[in-house]
């Protein structure tokens, strides 16, 4: 199935609904991290939040509960591959990423850190056809979008490469989130292909990731001994994860099967790097300031972005 040409309101759905709730969704969390001092809980109450609320929607939808009936027959047929089904495991592992990295280097410098192992492992993954849109060839456009997005983040953390303060492993762990979202964006379309049901894919989605997260909290419990809480003060925001985290998975399972992940994602790049410059200006997370080198890479991404998103 060949993937369909972006039109203006697929561009503006994405953009808001994916990019902009990224966004929001690293900064939430990236508080609550701050707050409780451990990034793998606060993902644990992100997606153990979402799953609440998507399992009241279950119980009141019909809809939805049919669309993980779906699931079901497609296992069976094997028009779904089992191995599809779980990818809600590498969404909880990206959102403890993003909790861990935002924390320390805040939501522009992680987002466009997050944009270099998107961009390049969508290229890969349309390449071998994880996505149910297929092959897609690598064209010249592609890998100079590819390129220009490395670039957007090497210009990005220029300007603080000097910083005693910088977290590599920080950006290390926003670089492994950005892999980790485009293999899980390609294995959701694969479900929605079964469920035809955006929020019951999303629901399955989260389910996966609460239960790796819980494991990996009650290990660090359990042989490290982390403490587990929750904080005493904080703004109410920074509750509100799981609902941002529910309208981005969402979104991409709605958008993955019609347009190629490579083209999602740059999009989504386009609207969470705009809202995470926005958030930092606005909201800085402790001493992280946005400096110019980071808006020079946001403006390189939305280029990369216009390569090859938008058609005449």
């Amino acid at each position: 199935m060949p993937p369909r040409s972006l039109g203006i309101a697929s561009f503006l759905v994405i953009f808001v609904l994916s990019g902009f709730m990224n966004a929001l969704q690293a900064r939430a969390n990236g508080e609550l991290t701050t707050h409780l001092g451990n990034g793998v809980q606060a993902a644990l109450f992100s997606f153990g939040s979402g799953l609440v609320l998507l399992t009241l929607a279950l119980l009141a939808w019909p809809s939805m509960r049919a669309g993980v009936r779906r699931i079901g027959p497609a296992l069976r047929e094997r028009r779904l591959a089992w191995w599809a089904l779980p990818t809600g495991l590498l969404g909880g592992v990206f959102i403890a990423c993003q909790s861990y990295s935002v924390a320390l280097v805040g939501v522009a410098l992680f987002s466009v850190g997050m944009v270099a192992g998107q961009t390049v492992n969508s290229l890969i993954v349309d390449r071998v056809g994880l996505s149910p849109i297929g092959r897609t060839p690598v064209t010249v456009r592609r890998l100079v979008a590819a390129a220009t997005a490395l670039i957007a983040v090497l210009v990005s953390v220029s300007g603080r490469l000097g910083d005693t303060d910088l977290s590599v492993a920080a950006l290390v762990a926003a670089f492994a989130g950005g892999c980790i979202v485009a293999v899980q964006q390609a294995l959701n379309g694969r479900v929605n292909t079964a469920t035809l049901q955006p929020i019951s894919t999303t629901w399955v989605n989260f389910v996966f990731g609460t239960t790796i997260l819980l494991l990996m909290v009650l290990v660090g419990a359990w042989f490290f001994g982390a403490e587990v809480g929750a904080p005493s003060s904080g703004p109410w925001w920074m509750w509100m994860g799981g609902i941002f985290g529910m309208t981005f998975i969402g979104t991409a399972a709605w958008a993955v099967p019609r347009f190629g992940v490579l083209v999602f994602a740059l999009v989504t790049i386009a609207g969470q790097l705009t809202a995470a410059l926005l958030l930092d200006l606005a909201m800085p997370v402790g001493s992280n300031t946005v400096q110019w080198t980071v808006a020079a890479g946001a403006a390189l991404t939305l280029g990369a972005v216009g390569l090859v998103a938008v058609r005449r």
